[in-house]
């Protein structure tokens, strides 16, 4: 099985979260930095990062990072004894990062007891609220199509402020890939400092 975050499985997972510089409130009021990194991945974003906006370099080192220690393991874990492409391997690491729930997801179950089409059609099942559906149709065609989405660009907003919540209107795309291949390629060097 493929367990490993490449630049295509990272950008593909970016490009659904968008980055934010700074720590802002989400849309439930929880203290969110980065591409939707909080206090309970296991690195501290509130206070750190309240008014303290940093590089996309060190975003994307935290990210990775959060992925590596969090979501590839539990990954990895539920698809363990079977073969996944890069990108199956990409579209469940996106579905679990989003969910939390790669583990009690009817459609992996399905996946690995051979019935593809209805691990197809529950794959959609986990479309709350609305806003996510085209996020989850992206990661169901990457998982049985192979279809990329990403273009190695992703969305970076500005904090609005005092109500610390994302500037829609200030945004700007970003071609991430060229930092993602430099800290990617690093990664058989030393961990990242203590994050």
């Amino acid at each position: 099985m493929s367990s490993q975050v490449t630049v295509r499985v990272a950008q593909e997972i970016v490009s659904h979260e968008a980055i934010v510089r700074e720590a802002y409130l989400d849309s439930v009021g929880v203290w969110t930095w980065s591409v939707g990194i909080t206090n309970s991945s296991g690195h501290t974003v509130f206070p750190r990062y309240k008014d303290n906006p940093q590089t996309i370099r060190r975003c994307l080192e935290v990210f990775e990072w959060v992925l590596r220690k969090t979501y590839v393991p539990a990954v990895a874990e539920t698809f363990d004894g079977s073969a996944l492409t890069e990108e199956q391997f990409g579209a469940a690491l996106s579905f679990h990062y989003n969910t939390g729930g790669i583990r009690r997801a009817t459609w992996v179950k399905r996946w690995k007891a051979g019935d593809i089409a209805a691990a197809r059609t529950t794959f959609m099942n986990w479309s709350r609220p609305p806003a996510i559906i085209p996020r989850r149709r992206k990661e169901r065609d990457l998982f049985f199509d192979g279809v990329w989405s990403s273009d190695g660009t992703t969305t970076v907003f500005p904090v609005r402020k005092p109500s610390y919540q994302p500037d829609w209107g200030g945004a700007e795309n970003v071609d991430i890939g060229p930092v993602l291949e430099d800290l990617l390629g690093l990664s058989d060097g030393p961990p990242v400092a203590e994050v």
